[in-house]
């Protein structure tokens, strides 16, 4: 959680009227409510089509797939990253003398990395693959140290040096790939509107002229808006400047729920996958239209430690053949049903 998020939240559940205080203790520590997740964007027949290529995404029973060889055209294929090495560069060996993994999480992000109120420990689909890059690197899953980061913190925290690598829900796109070094993509997620159930918003269309729109700073979200809003006021006066009051764009994608609950704004772009499961810890709010992006999450590393990427590719080769499906099915399958597995992987 952001430092600005939890006096927030803290003000959300003095205020909030019909919402229900169950949301507001949601967005503090991240309910353990049952989601109800609506489909990720699908091919017809099943399986998602890679970005530039003819075939699927996952293919056999599992939906693993193996890795296909693309040429280097980085925004056809920006999801293409390096083969898959168990050699030790400097990045590994710097990993290696220090005993830990540093990886960047989210804690706020139900299913996904969050807190668990009554454990008081992290866990979710992301915590589960940084603990086995962790294996994979160390020998022991437990050799982690977790890092919470905000979301518009993502890149700087690896630019530092603050994290080794970033397992956040973080989307591969053309531009990221000029600021990081991805792995292959993990999973396949889309952009979709969350708003009131009462509110006259139809999805990310026309509807939102007007209307205030909610995105995490840095965040595709906040790409897609620029590039079309519909007439949406989306960005702060004074945006990214002392003057920045963040309520339009915060530093948080989690931040904008409380934002919605004030009825400070009126609607929130953000990955469905994440939205459905803000929708699931408040009643009120309801994902709108249908997801309008195909994305595909990976795991970000520092730009030039090639050698961490290629073993985190090692990494994901095994666990695309059984423990991606384990963990699904712990984390996401009961409110995410009918992924056959996780995208197959495409090579540079």
């Amino acid at each position: 959680m952001s430092e600005g998020t939890e006096p927030l939240v803290r003000r959300a559940a003095r205020r909030l009227r019909g919402w229900g205080g169950v949301a507001a203790m949601g967005v503090a520590c991240g309910l353990t409510a049952s989601l109800t997740l609506l489909p990720l964007v699908r091919e017809e027949g099943g399986a998602a089509a890679a970005p530039g290529t003819d075939r699927p995404a996952g293919s056999g029973a599992g939906g693993v797939g193996v890795g296909v060889q693309v040429r280097a055209d980085a925004c056809r294929n920006p999801e293409a990253s390096l083969t898959p090495s168990t050699q030790d560069g400097p990045a590994i060996r710097a990993i290696k003398e220090r005993g830990k993994l540093i990886v960047g999480v989210d804690q706020s992000s139900y299913r996904w990395g969050y807190r668990n109120p009554e454990k008081g420990v992290l866990e979710g689909f992301d915590i589960a693959l940084a603990r086995a890059v962790a294996r994979g690197v160390l020998g022991d899953e437990n050799a982690v140290i977790f890092r919470a980061i905000p979301t518009n913190q993502r890149i700087a925290a690896l630019d530092s040096g603050k994290v080794d690598l970033v397992v956040r829900t973080m989307t591969i796109n053309c531009r990221r790939i000029e600021q990081v070094a991805f792995s292959t993509a993990y999973f396949q997620a889309g952009q979709q509107v969350l708003a009131p159930k009462r509110s006259d918003i139809t999805g990310y269309d026309a509807s939102l002229r007007g209307k205030r729109v909610c995105s995490a700073e840095g965040s595709t979200a906040y790409e897609a808006l620029e590039e079309n809003s519909f007439g949406a006021v989306f960005e702060d006066e004074g945006d990214g400047t002392k003057d920045d009051r963040d309520l339009l764009t915060v530093p948080n994608q989690l931040d904008c729920l409380a934002r919605l609950q004030l009825g400070e704004v009126d609607a929130v772009v953000t990955d469905n996958a994440l939205a459905a499961g803000q929708a699931a810890q408040d009643p009120a709010v309801e994902l709108k239209g249908k997801p309008f992006t195909k994305e595909y999450y990976g795991v970000a590393a520092k730009l030039g430690n090639d050698d961490l990427v290629r073993r985190v590719n090692h990494v994901l080769v095994g666990y695309r053949q059984g423990p991606w499906q384990a963990a699904y099915r712990q984390w996401l399958e009961k409110d995410l049903p009918g992924i056959s597995g996780p995208p197959a992987p495409l090579y540079k």
